[in-house]
Protein backbone atom coordinates (compact mmCIF):
# COMPACT_ATOMS: atom_id res chain seq x y z
CA UNK A 1 0.00 0.00 0.00
CA UNK A 2 1.16 3.19 -0.80
CA UNK A 3 1.44 6.42 2.17
CA UNK A 4 -2.10 7.71 0.42
CA UNK A 5 -3.61 4.76 0.39
CA UNK A 6 -2.69 3.48 4.07
CA UNK A 7 -4.29 7.48 5.06
CA UNK A 8 -7.09 7.05 2.83
CA UNK A 9 -8.56 3.69 4.79
CA UNK A 10 -7.69 5.34 8.07
CA UNK A 11 -10.72 6.88 10.35
CA UNK A 12 -10.80 10.41 10.52
CA UNK A 13 -10.30 10.36 14.44
CA UNK A 14 -7.15 7.74 14.06
CA UNK A 15 -5.89 10.05 11.02
CA UNK A 16 -6.31 13.20 13.07
CA UNK A 17 -3.93 11.43 15.82
CA UNK A 18 -1.11 10.73 13.22
CA UNK A 19 -1.56 14.37 11.54
CA UNK A 20 0.07 15.17 15.01
CA UNK A 21 2.74 12.51 14.86
CA UNK A 22 3.26 14.48 11.14
CA UNK A 23 3.93 17.81 12.16
CA UNK A 24 6.96 16.82 13.43
CA UNK A 25 9.80 18.53 11.66
CA UNK A 26 12.28 15.74 12.06
CA UNK A 27 10.68 13.52 8.75
CA UNK A 28 13.50 10.57 8.86
CA UNK A 29 13.08 9.45 12.13
CA UNK A 30 9.07 9.93 11.77
CA UNK A 31 9.97 7.01 8.54
CA UNK A 32 12.05 4.85 10.26
CA UNK A 33 9.17 4.72 13.16
CA UNK A 34 6.67 4.13 10.60
CA UNK A 35 8.83 1.23 9.28
CA UNK A 36 8.81 -0.27 12.68
CA UNK A 37 5.44 -0.10 13.22
CA UNK A 38 4.75 -1.95 9.84
CA UNK A 39 7.39 -4.12 10.26
CA UNK A 40 6.22 -5.75 13.72
CA UNK A 41 8.63 -3.91 16.17
CA UNK A 42 5.77 -3.00 18.70
CA UNK A 43 5.91 -6.05 20.59
CA UNK A 44 3.34 -5.70 23.19
CA UNK A 45 1.01 -2.44 24.02
CA UNK A 46 -0.68 -2.80 27.22
CA UNK A 47 -3.06 0.07 28.91
CA UNK A 48 -2.63 0.36 32.54
CA UNK A 49 -5.12 3.30 33.59
CA UNK A 50 -5.01 5.90 31.40
CA UNK A 51 -0.80 5.21 30.48
CA UNK A 52 0.11 2.84 27.73
CA UNK A 53 3.12 0.80 28.65
CA UNK A 54 4.78 -1.22 24.90
CA UNK A 55 8.17 -2.96 24.41
CA UNK A 56 9.11 -2.09 21.00
CA UNK A 57 11.91 -4.48 19.50
CA UNK A 58 15.03 -2.06 18.49
CA UNK A 59 18.46 -2.19 17.52
CA UNK A 60 19.80 -4.47 20.90
CA UNK A 61 18.86 -8.07 21.96
CA UNK A 62 16.44 -6.53 24.58
CA UNK A 63 13.36 -4.63 23.30
CA UNK A 64 12.91 -1.03 24.61
CA UNK A 65 10.34 -0.13 27.14
CA UNK A 66 8.16 2.76 26.18
CA UNK A 67 5.69 5.11 28.03
CA UNK A 68 3.12 7.13 26.69
CA UNK A 69 0.38 9.34 28.52
CA UNK A 70 -2.43 12.28 27.97
CA UNK A 71 -3.61 14.38 30.68
CA UNK A 72 -6.66 12.07 31.77
CA UNK A 73 -9.90 14.49 32.85
CA UNK A 74 -11.15 14.71 36.01
CA UNK A 75 -14.08 12.86 37.18
CA UNK A 76 -16.42 15.86 37.12
CA UNK A 77 -14.97 17.13 33.50
CA UNK A 78 -16.04 13.87 32.16
CA UNK A 79 -19.16 13.63 33.98
CA UNK A 80 -20.07 16.78 32.24
CA UNK A 81 -18.81 15.36 28.82
CA UNK A 82 -21.16 12.28 29.27
CA UNK A 83 -24.30 14.58 30.24
CA UNK A 84 -23.54 16.52 26.99
CA UNK A 85 -23.25 13.46 25.39
CA UNK A 86 -26.60 12.10 26.21
CA UNK A 87 -28.01 15.20 24.89
CA UNK A 88 -27.27 14.07 21.67
CA UNK A 89 -28.82 11.12 20.60
CA UNK A 90 -26.75 10.74 17.56
CA UNK A 91 -23.76 10.63 19.74
CA UNK A 92 -24.87 8.22 22.43
CA UNK A 93 -26.18 5.81 19.35
CA UNK A 94 -23.00 5.67 17.42
CA UNK A 95 -20.82 5.16 20.67
CA UNK A 96 -22.70 2.93 21.58
CA UNK A 97 -22.40 1.18 18.54
CA UNK A 98 -18.39 1.44 18.42
CA UNK A 99 -18.53 4.55 16.36
CA UNK A 100 -17.00 7.89 16.47
CA UNK A 101 -19.27 10.73 15.52
CA UNK A 102 -17.95 13.03 13.18
CA UNK A 103 -18.17 16.08 15.22
CA UNK A 104 -17.44 14.44 18.83
CA UNK A 105 -14.56 17.09 19.60
CA UNK A 106 -17.61 19.51 19.95
CA UNK A 107 -18.86 17.85 22.94
CA UNK A 108 -15.16 18.23 24.66
CA UNK A 109 -15.12 21.80 23.28
CA UNK A 110 -18.62 22.81 24.34
CA UNK A 111 -17.02 22.00 28.34
CA UNK A 112 -13.77 23.67 27.84
CA UNK A 113 -11.84 20.46 26.95
CA UNK A 114 -10.40 18.25 24.10
CA UNK A 115 -9.75 14.57 23.15
CA UNK A 116 -7.15 15.20 20.93
CA UNK A 117 -3.60 17.13 22.33
CA UNK A 118 -2.57 19.94 20.51
CA UNK A 119 0.93 19.38 20.22
CA UNK A 120 3.55 17.13 20.62
CA UNK A 121 4.29 18.73 24.17
CA UNK A 122 0.80 17.58 25.15
CA UNK A 123 2.19 13.61 25.31
CA UNK A 124 4.37 12.26 28.12
CA UNK A 125 6.12 9.48 26.55
CA UNK A 126 9.15 8.08 27.26
CA UNK A 127 11.41 5.24 26.19
CA UNK A 128 14.49 3.52 27.64
CA UNK A 129 16.41 4.01 24.69
CA UNK A 130 19.45 5.81 25.03
CA UNK A 131 18.06 8.30 22.22
CA UNK A 132 17.13 11.67 23.84
CA UNK A 133 15.09 13.10 21.46
CA UNK A 134 11.71 12.85 21.71
CA UNK A 135 10.08 11.29 20.26
CA UNK A 136 12.56 8.58 19.59
CA UNK A 137 11.57 5.68 16.72
CA UNK A 138 10.30 3.88 19.21
CA UNK A 139 8.05 6.18 20.77
CA UNK A 140 6.86 7.38 17.33
CA UNK A 141 6.24 3.33 16.34
CA UNK A 142 4.05 3.42 19.26
CA UNK A 143 2.13 6.73 18.07
CA UNK A 144 1.52 4.49 14.56
CA UNK A 145 0.51 1.36 16.28
CA UNK A 146 -2.03 3.76 18.21
CA UNK A 147 -3.64 4.94 15.26
CA UNK A 148 -4.90 1.42 13.90
CA UNK A 149 -5.99 0.81 17.23
CA UNK A 150 -7.73 4.05 17.41
CA UNK A 151 -8.85 2.85 13.82
CA UNK A 152 -9.96 -1.27 15.55
CA UNK A 153 -12.03 0.72 18.50
CA UNK A 154 -12.20 4.62 18.72
CA UNK A 155 -12.78 4.46 22.88
CA UNK A 156 -8.90 3.70 23.09
CA UNK A 157 -8.51 7.30 22.68
CA UNK A 158 -11.22 7.94 25.36
CA UNK A 159 -9.06 5.63 27.47
CA UNK A 160 -5.89 7.81 27.31
CA UNK A 161 -8.32 10.59 28.81
CA UNK A 162 -9.03 7.98 31.83
CA UNK A 163 -12.39 6.79 30.75
CA UNK A 164 -12.43 2.92 29.47
CA UNK A 165 -15.19 1.83 27.12
CA UNK A 166 -17.25 -0.16 29.64
CA UNK A 167 -17.32 3.15 31.54
CA UNK A 168 -18.62 5.45 29.11
CA UNK A 169 -21.43 2.94 27.99
CA UNK A 170 -22.65 2.12 31.44
CA UNK A 171 -22.54 6.16 32.47
CA UNK A 172 -24.57 6.49 29.03
CA UNK A 173 -26.68 4.02 29.57
CA UNK A 174 -27.60 5.55 33.14
CA UNK A 175 -28.46 8.50 32.20
CA UNK A 176 -30.60 7.49 29.41
CA UNK A 177 -32.36 5.42 31.77
CA UNK A 178 -32.57 7.89 34.34
CA UNK A 179 -34.39 10.09 32.02
CA UNK A 180 -36.73 7.18 31.19
CA UNK A 181 -37.64 6.52 34.77
CA UNK A 182 -39.90 9.08 35.62
CA UNK A 183 -42.61 8.43 32.69
CA UNK A 184 -42.56 4.73 33.79
CA UNK A 185 -43.30 5.45 37.32
CA UNK A 186 -45.61 8.36 37.32
CA UNK A 187 -48.12 6.34 35.09
CA UNK A 188 -49.21 4.15 37.85
CA UNK A 189 -49.77 6.09 40.36
CA UNK A 190 -52.17 8.32 38.53
CA UNK A 191 -54.17 5.51 37.77
CA UNK A 192 -53.95 4.26 41.15
CA UNK A 193 -55.33 7.88 42.63
CA UNK A 194 -58.47 7.54 40.22
CA UNK A 195 -60.01 4.61 42.50
CA UNK A 196 -58.84 5.86 46.01
CA UNK A 197 -60.20 9.65 45.16
CA UNK A 198 -63.50 8.38 44.16
CA UNK A 199 -65.36 8.31 46.76
CA UNK A 200 -63.19 10.44 49.27
CA UNK A 201 -66.11 13.27 49.38
CA UNK A 202 -68.25 13.54 52.03
CA UNK A 203 -71.64 14.35 50.79
CA UNK A 204 -73.15 15.24 54.23
CA UNK A 205 -70.58 18.00 55.31
CA UNK A 206 -70.01 19.43 51.86
CA UNK A 207 -71.79 22.29 52.07
CA UNK A 208 -70.36 22.51 55.90
CA UNK A 209 -67.44 25.12 56.92
CA UNK A 210 -66.95 25.24 60.48
CA UNK A 211 -63.41 26.89 60.51
CA UNK A 212 -63.57 31.19 61.08
CA UNK A 213 -63.00 33.39 58.51
CA UNK A 214 -60.09 36.06 58.28
CA UNK A 215 -60.38 38.87 60.69
CA UNK A 216 -59.05 40.78 58.01
CA UNK A 217 -61.89 39.95 55.32
CA UNK A 218 -64.29 42.64 55.05
CA UNK A 219 -67.67 41.49 55.36
CA UNK A 220 -70.56 43.14 53.40
CA UNK A 221 -74.37 42.15 53.78
CA UNK A 222 -76.70 42.16 51.37
CA UNK A 223 -79.16 45.38 50.90
CA UNK A 224 -83.02 43.91 51.23
CA UNK A 225 -84.16 46.67 49.36
CA UNK A 226 -82.71 44.70 45.85
CA UNK A 227 -83.46 41.05 46.93
CA UNK A 228 -84.89 38.70 44.14
CA UNK A 229 -88.48 38.76 45.55
CA UNK A 230 -88.44 42.58 44.93
CA UNK A 231 -87.07 42.15 41.25
CA UNK A 232 -90.04 39.11 40.79
CA UNK A 233 -92.68 41.47 42.40
CA UNK A 234 -95.35 40.04 44.35
CA UNK A 235 -96.51 36.40 44.38
CA UNK A 236 -99.67 35.90 42.63
CA UNK A 237 -101.44 34.48 45.57
CA UNK A 238 -105.43 34.23 45.92
CA UNK A 239 -107.29 37.13 48.02
CA UNK A 240 -108.79 36.36 51.62
CA UNK A 241 -112.39 37.30 51.27
CA UNK A 242 -112.25 38.46 54.90
CA UNK A 243 -109.02 40.31 55.52
CA UNK A 244 -109.42 43.20 58.39
CA UNK A 245 -106.31 44.91 56.95
CA UNK A 246 -107.48 44.73 53.58
CA UNK A 247 -104.05 42.79 52.74
CA UNK A 248 -103.98 40.63 49.39
CA UNK A 249 -102.43 36.84 50.46
CA UNK A 250 -99.46 38.21 48.36
CA UNK A 251 -98.71 41.00 51.06
CA UNK A 252 -98.91 38.80 53.38
CA UNK A 253 -96.03 36.33 52.09
CA UNK A 254 -93.95 38.98 51.34
CA UNK A 255 -93.53 40.53 54.78
CA UNK A 256 -92.64 37.13 56.12
CA UNK A 257 -90.03 36.66 53.42
CA UNK A 258 -88.61 40.00 54.04
CA UNK A 259 -88.41 38.84 57.77
CA UNK A 260 -86.79 35.63 57.06
CA UNK A 261 -84.02 37.37 55.05
CA UNK A 262 -83.17 39.89 57.32
CA UNK A 263 -82.74 37.61 59.82
CA UNK A 264 -81.06 34.98 57.50
CA UNK A 265 -78.71 38.21 56.58
CA UNK A 266 -78.16 38.95 60.25
CA UNK A 267 -77.13 35.45 61.46
CA UNK A 268 -75.16 35.30 58.27
CA UNK A 269 -73.18 38.39 59.29
CA UNK A 270 -72.79 37.36 62.54
CA UNK A 271 -70.92 33.80 61.65
CA UNK A 272 -68.95 35.56 59.06
CA UNK A 273 -67.62 37.63 61.84
CA UNK A 274 -67.20 34.24 64.29
CA UNK A 275 -69.73 36.48 67.05
CA UNK A 276 -71.97 34.51 68.86
CA UNK A 277 -69.79 31.22 69.39
CA UNK A 278 -71.55 29.62 66.29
Amino acid sequence: MTNYTLQASREWWSQQWLDLLDSYRFKKRLERARNYARQGNVLSIEFKGAKVLARVQGSEVEPYKVSLSLEPFTDEQWGYVIETMSQRAIFAAKLLAGEMPQNIEEVFTANGLSIFPFTLGDVQSKCSCPDKANPCKHIGALYYQLGDRFSEDPFVLFQLRGRTKEQIISDLRQLRNAKIQPNTIETPEIQQSIPNNKYSVKIDSFWQYNEPLESSLVVIAPSTNEMVLDVLGAIPLAKEEENVVNSTSSDVVMKYLNTVYRDVSQKAFLTAMNVGGS
